[in-house]
């Protein structure tokens, strides 16, 4: 199964997963992101969506020098950002039980 169109529904929520309990800037997100099974991300995508996330609020940011190179813009989630997470993941639980329903084959009590 492609899983590009499926990112593209719970990236927001991933990338707030993602910067819940540690800060992190563009390309580290797209590391954890990876890291935890989403090989597929797409750079550009993780940073059009922190940049997003940050426009609708739910992101705080700030510069971190670098002595390896240009300045790093790290993401942190603050309240608003919290809440759109538990939004989303109350949203996903109901989501994905009703498919695991209707995916599961004939018989099984799920």
């Amino acid at each position: 199964m492609d899983t590009t169109q499926l990112l593209k529904g719970v990236l927001d929520a991933a990338v707030l997963a993602v910067v819940e309990d540690d800060d992190g800037y563009g390309y580290d997100v797209v590391r954890r992101l990876r890291g935890a099974g989403l090989e597929d991300v797409g750079d550009a995508s993780v940073y059009g969506t922190l940049r997003r996330l940050y426009a609708a609020g739910a992101l705080s940011s700030y510069v971190v020098p670098s002595e390896e190179g240009p300045h790093r813009k790290y993401y942190g989630i603050n309240p608003r950002g919290r809440e759109l997470l538990e939004a989303q993941r109350k949203s996903w639980r109901a989501f994905s039980e009703t498919v695991d329903h209707l995916l599961a084959p004939e018989g099984d009590p799920r």
